[in-house]
């Protein structure tokens, strides 16, 4: 899926783009605020490009960085809501427009994305949400 894409290169747009969303747009408002609770959006964007690059099929920056890709593991710690995974969609949707990327590979790998989002939803009522 890398290869499909555009490599790396427009990876790291794609998630720079993203981030840029999550800053400027309303969908972006809570996704913001919790990476602010953690270690910041520069953080994040660092970590969500070695990320996506070995879940794309690329080199596995974040494993052999982190020793695991376990993306449940990586978000336990953040209370996560219904909203929260669509709006980052939305935020991910936008991006990905903005890059041009479209098609049947693309609208798989959206329908990945999502599934991996929809299963960070957890119980809010564990943070006293």
């Amino acid at each position: 899926m890398i290869d499909i894409i555009g490599g790396e290169d427009i990876l790291f747009k794609l998630v720079n783009d993203f981030y840029d969303l999550v800053e400027t747009v309303p969908e972006g408002k809570n996704i913001k605020k919790l990476h602010l609770r953690g270690h910041g959006l520069n953080h994040v964007r660092a970590e969500q490009f070695n990320f996506l690059s070995g879940f794309l099929g690329g080199r596995r920056h974040f494993e052999e960085k982190h020793g695991h890709m376990n993306v449940k593991l990586m978000h336990a710690h953040v209370p996560i809501s219904l909203k929260d995974a669509e709006d980052w969609m939305a935020c991910m949707g936008m991006a990905f427009d903005k890059n041009g990327l479209q098609g049947p590979e693309i609208d798989m790998l959206r329908e990945s994305l999502r599934s991996v989002a929809l299963l960070l939803v957890n119980d809010l009522k564990s943070w006293g949400e």
